[in-house]
């Protein structure tokens, strides 16, 4: 058992450090929306999925393109 706490806590963990890489920062969508980060979720089936302020929906964090500074 204790080998699957470790495991849940290491998701937990890049889980926030996915959140705080993301969260604010300029992206476009291959789509052609573009925006900042809103907000991340843990998706069952698709993995990491972020919204964009301003537009509405969640997209797989595949989907993204930082901006250049």
């Amino acid at each position: 058992m204790p080998s699957v706490k470790h495991r849940a806590s290491n998701i937990l963990n890049e889980y926030g450090a996915a959140q705080s890489e993301l969260i604010g920062k300029a992206v476009v969508l291959t789509d052609g929306k573009a925006g900042t980060v809103e907000n991340v979720w843990l998706d069952d089936l698709h993995g990491l999925r972020i919204s964009i302020k301003d537009h509405d929906g969640r997209w797989p964090v595949s989907t993204i393109k930082f901006t250049e500074n």
